[in-house]
């Protein structure tokens, strides 16, 4: 997997390889990307440490139904990658949503995430209007 200093292309790379693993919606594979002690603001919930983002994931996925994740690369400097996202999931009523937003992310020496920011809003879909 890349390490800092990033390309375009390695940020490319390391932004696949999370939306992959996003997508499997296993908190057990996704926490492998972040450094011990990684920090996140995810919306209004501040996580910081594995086992918290772990706990986070499978609150997440819970609520989140049918959840499917696109990435797509926005900019990056020599340890930071900047992402534009859009997800769709529904709830246990039966209603869809696409989520849409921006993440930042910074990286340690060995290419782990230590920083990741997210600002996310939610749009009520009809099922018919989804597109991932």
């Amino acid at each position: 997997m890349p390490v800092p200093p990033f390309t375009e292309a390695t940020a490319q790379q390391k932004i696949q390889a999370a939306e992959d693993a996003w997508n499997s919606r296993d908190p057990d594979r996704v926490v492998l990307a972040y450094t011990p002690d990684t920090e996140w603001r995810n919306r209004t919930e501040f996580v910081r440490g594995r086992e918290a983002v772990r706990q986070f994931l499978q609150r997440k996925w819970n609520r989140e139904l049918d959840y499917k994740l696109r990435k797509s690369y926005w900019a990056h400097s020599a340890n930071r990658i900047a992402v534009r996202f859009e997800y769709e999931f529904r709830d246990d009523n039966g209603q869809w949503y696409r989520a849409y937003g921006n993440e930042n992310w910074e990286f340690d020496e060995n290419g782990l995430m230590a920083k990741r920011y997210a600002s996310i809003n939610d749009l009520p879909i009809k099922a018919e209007e989804r597109k991932l």
